[in-house]
């Protein structure tokens, strides 16, 4: 039914009815000029005058009906059943719904139904109501921005003498705390008064330390529990590894013993996922990695000596100065060795030479740092001598699939940023933090900043990139916070960045077929030559002939 009000009016009501009609224009006035008028005004340069050309509208207020809303809860249960069939029996409308099923009026009501209901389906799916038609453009503003950071904070070391940061990680709950390792690292640095505590910072409460764990000896390395916040792994300078309950103290929870410990200075500790979280695995220059077990630390549970050799001899094995491990690979694990030789290690192989899968020569000295990408696990990054490195597990005793220009002092950290992949941070020797993003800039950082004067020796990054936490060799931990450029993900950014990956790891592959093809000429041309010509006098009075030769024609020619 159509609802209308017609509104009536007299035509008396109107008021007189115009009637136009067409006639030329006549003069009605015409008021000639006085020039004796002018004497009575003063002339204004310039004039203005104001003209309005839409309508002057009214302004009017009223008041409108006050609305009172109440809110009102309400209690639905079910109904619509019959009275002799009890909503909570099964039994009962099980029974109930098969003979309204039978019944001829609820197969044309469900028939009728139907036809509705799917053209009102399609007409919802014909339509996104949540589609974002300007996404492009607002990503395209963000792209503008240039990349920045700030510092938010900073820690001092407030022993003296100053000792190095060099490890750090943060609090799995929100990243509300972060825990630094503190030791001296300097070749035979014998001093007596260097303090053996290290800390942990509440950002909150930024001026105070809120803990400090007390080992028996320095901590170079410590790592939180993702799993039990309150437990946190550490690794001592004279290879103890040290486990700590927080809500008991600074004072140790466990500890294995010397006679069972490594023999040098632990480089790594990594927690490992388990069911009950207790299991971890370290690694040292003495040529070992450790698998332990925190509820008995009295030995390890499990041996490997790093041994490229595969002969499991303690003495050809290569010191570990770094340790990584990504639970997305849980029996495989990176070690990176003062030799410059990164060790891929797999867990479940059955005898210890085995376990040494792949063996990356990557580095002319130490290999500081070495971590897998978030995204990609198979793409990690290294840092040693002056360069940072990217490699793929794919390539077996290759080169690295991408690198960064040589600098002029030593990288010391590396670590990704955990919502971009093509992005990572490196600290140099000269107090820089470079921050990388591969998938724009290969041959520049995207932004370069100068933290301190003093060599940087570690980086983290929190799990929402937005912050990174730098540490120095006089113990300071400067807090970064990142713009928004360099820690939101963009979009199809993870797509771009493994198809980069891909690229780059057949290029290498093609280029490493390339150069076997060439070493296999080599010596099939080698082997061709006749056995006297082999003779290096020989080959050196031939190569004199040609010389000489050469140099002649030259001089006849000029």
């Amino acid at each position: 039914m159509e609802i209308k009000y017609e509104y009536s009016r007299k035509r008396s009501e109107f008021g007189r009815p115009c009637n136009f009609s067409d006639f030329l224009a006549e003069v009605t006035v015409d008021i000639p000029p006085d020039p004796s008028l002018a004497d009575d005004f003063i002339p204004q340069d310039p004039v203005d005058f104001a003209v309005q050309e839409g309508p002057d509208m009214a302004l009017h207020e009223v008041n409108t009906e006050r609305v009172e809303v109440s809110i009102r809860g309400i209690n639905h249960v079910e109904g619509g059943w019959p009275k002799h069939v009890d909503p909570k029996n099964s039994e009962l409308t099980t029974r109930y719904r098969e003979e309204v099923e039978r019944e001829e009026v609820y197969t044309r009501s469900v028939q009728r139904l139907g036809s509705l209901v799917e053209h009102y389906i399609r007409q919802n799916n014909t339509i996104d109501i949540y589609e974002e038609y300007f996404g492009e453009e607002e990503e395209e503003e963000e792209e503008e921005e240039h990349p920045s950071a700030k510092t938010v904070n900073v820690f001092r070391d407030p022993s003296m003498p100053k000792r190095m940061a060099t490890r750090m990680s943060w609090h799995p709950d929100a990243n509300k705390a972060v825990a630094v390792a503190f030791c001296s690292l300097d070749f035979q640095d014998s001093r007596k008064d260097l303090a053996l505590d290290s800390l942990i910072w509440d950002l909150e409460k930024p001026y105070i330390p809120d803990l400090a764990l007390k080992p028996s000896s320095p901590l170079v390395t410590l790592e939180y529990n993702s799993k039990d916040w309150y437990h946190i792994l550490g690794g001592c300078y004279n290879g103890q590894i040290v486990c700590w309950d927080t809500r008991k103290g600074g004072l140790p929870a466990e500890m294995s013993p010397v006679e069972h410990s490594h023999r040098d200075p632990v480089y790594g500790a990594r927690w490992l996922p388990s069911r009950t979280g207790t299991e971890c695995f370290s690694g040292s220059t003495d040529g070992q990695v450790l698998w332990w077990d925190i509820r008995q630390l009295s030995q390890p549970s499990e041996r490997l000596v790093l041994d490229i050799t595969r002969n499991d001899q303690l003495r050809n094995a290569l010191g570990a100065s770094s340790l990584d491990f990504a639970s997305a690979l849980p029996t495989k694990f990176l070690v990176g060795t003062e030799q410059g030789i990164i060790i891929s290690c797999n867990r479940d192989s059955k005898t210890p030479p085995e376990k040494i899968a792949n063996i990356f020569r990557s580095h002319l000295g130490a290999v500081y740092g070495v971590t897998r990408n978030p995204f990609f696990p198979k793409v990690f990054v290294s840092v040693g001598d002056w360069t940072a490195r990217i490699w793929t597990e794919e390539l077996m005793d290759s080169s690295s699939i991408m690198e960064t220009k040589y600098h002029d002092a030593y990288l010391m950290d590396v670590c990704w940023s955990p919502v971009k992949p093509a992005v990572f941070f490196t600290a140099r020797s000269d107090g820089v933090l470079d921050i990388w993003d591969f998938l724009y800039h290969q041959k520049e950082p995207s932004l370069s900043v100068k933290m301190s004067n003093d060599p940087m020796l570690s980086v983290c990054s929190q799990d929402n990139g937005r912050i990174v936490a730098v540490g120095t060799k006089t113990g300071t931990v400067t807090l970064l916070k990142l713009s928004p450029g360099l820690c939101t993900l963009r979009k199809n950014e993870k797509t771009l960045t493994l198809t980069m990956f891909e690229r780059e790891a057949r290029r290498e592959k093609v280029l490493q077929e390339k150069y076997r093809e060439r070493q296999l000429r080599e010596q099939q041309r080698l082997q061709a030559r006749p056995a006297e010509q082999e003779n290096a006098q020989e080959v050196f009075r031939q190569a004199k002939v040609d010389f000489l030769s050469n140099i002649k024609a030259e001089q006849r020619r000029r």
